[in-house]
């Protein structure tokens, strides 16, 4: 298994796939799966995560929504100017 993920990092890596990209999908992914394992029964696949249910539903909605929980709306800070004298 080792070998098959360091060619996928090097097949991302190859393809542009930035890091945060990268966390993302694989994050989604899992979290999918364990889902449909678990025969969409969030109660149970949440434990199978180790997360609380409530955060397995927000994530999957923003899944649906095509929205990430990792993609922060990241603020924007206007540049300072120097005050004239």
């Amino acid at each position: 298994m080792r070998a098959e993920l360091e060619e996928l990092i090097d097949q991302m890596i190859s393809h542009g796939i930035l890091f945060e990209e990268a966390v993302q999908e694989f994050e989604r992914r899992f979290i999918l799966n364990i889902v449909s394992r678990h025969n969409h029964n969030l109660s149970k696949a949440a434990a199978a995560l180790g997360i609380h249910r409530n955060t397995l539903s927000k994530r999957l909605e923003q899944y649906q929504n095509g929205t990430c929980l990792n993609n922060h709306v990241r603020r924007q800070i206007a540049p300072r100017h120097k005050r004239s004298s």
